[in-house]
């Protein structure tokens, strides 16, 4: 039986290069359902890649196959792997980072570098800076389409040498949660962290309760105030400042109808610091 195949890159879709992915795919076999997870993440951005992997990976069905081309490096020696996460999905991917977050969150049961003398489209030898068609593409096809088995893919390495970009954990201090700003929800410009709502609840805070947050890029502080700690956006005001919890189970900071990240500037990466403490109580109660 045919499994999905879903596509990630960072080609956006203004030329051919999705689309010859695509026209790889079913050159493969013409039964796949191929699904787009997006090409919109911003050129070499490699964190991004694995937030949203995790952001989509666990929702789809066992044996799935996701192929996830952000690949700054092409053409260099990093690796070109196939891994199986512990929850049955693969990923098809460069090994640069990109598997960050789904080996920390999810865990991968296996890996496996592509054999590219059997899993390369064929007549492409000669070319070595599109993977993603060559390679990438051709594999996840393959895989997909039940050609070739995951033995098959290539030699097995050690899931614990997949490569992880750094990562910066979310503590709780025993007065406030700490964190880094992970990535946008890019469509509205909320802010979603990296502390979990499981850390945030040592604050004590419930639904309606305010919370203080100060929003720091390594030494400077861009924003600090009092936020209500929402379980909807609805539950605020047009333009009111919120803290809810996202789909990834995570506190996230927005603005009800707004952009948090272009009203105050505010950026994604380990050097994007938040803090959350309840608010005293003197500050918004008479």
């Amino acid at each position: 039986m045919k499994k999905p195949l879903i596509l990630q890159s960072d080609f956006g879709t203004a030329d051919g290069a999705v689309s010859a992915m695509y026209g790889v795919a079913y050159g493969v076999s013409e039964a796949l359902n191929i699904s787009d997870l997006t090409h919109e993440i911003p050129q070499y951005d490699i964190w991004e890649a694995s937030y949203r992997l995790i952001q989509t990976v666990s929702y789809w069905p066992e044996g799935s196959v996701f192929v996830s081309v952000v690949d700054p490096g092409v053409g260099s020696t990093r690796r070109s792997i196939v891994v199986q996460t512990k929850n049955g999905q693969y990923i098809v991917t460069p090994d640069n980072g990109t598997l960050t977050h789904v080996k920390r969150i999810v865990g991968l049961e296996k890996a496996r570098v592509i054999d590219e003398s059997v899993n390369r489209l064929p007549n492409s030898g000669e070319s070595y800076t599109f993977h993603g068609r060559d390679i990438y593409a051709y594999t996840g096809a393959r895989l997909a389409a039940g050609i070739i088995t995951f033995e098959e893919v290539g030699p097995e390495v050690p899931a614990e040498s997949v490569i992880e970009l750094p990562v910066v954990e979310a503590t709780y201090d025993g007065e406030k949660a700490s964190g880094t700003i992970d990535v946008l929800d890019v469509r509205f410009g909320s802010l979603w962290t990296n502390i979990p709502r499981e850390l945030f609840k040592n604050l004590g805070v419930s639904h309606g309760g305010r919370v203080e947050i100060s929003i720091e890029n390594e030494t400077r502080t861009l924003y600090k105030n009092i936020l209500v700690y929402a379980k909807s956006f609805a539950d605020v005001y047009v333009g009111e400042p919120l803290v809810y919890v996202n789909s990834l189970d995570c506190m996230a900071v927005a603005i009800n109808q707004g952009n948090f990240s272009r009203a105050y500037n505010v950026g994604t990466g380990t050097n994007w610091r938040i803090t959350i403490r309840k608010a005293p109580r003197i500050i918004y109660d008479d």
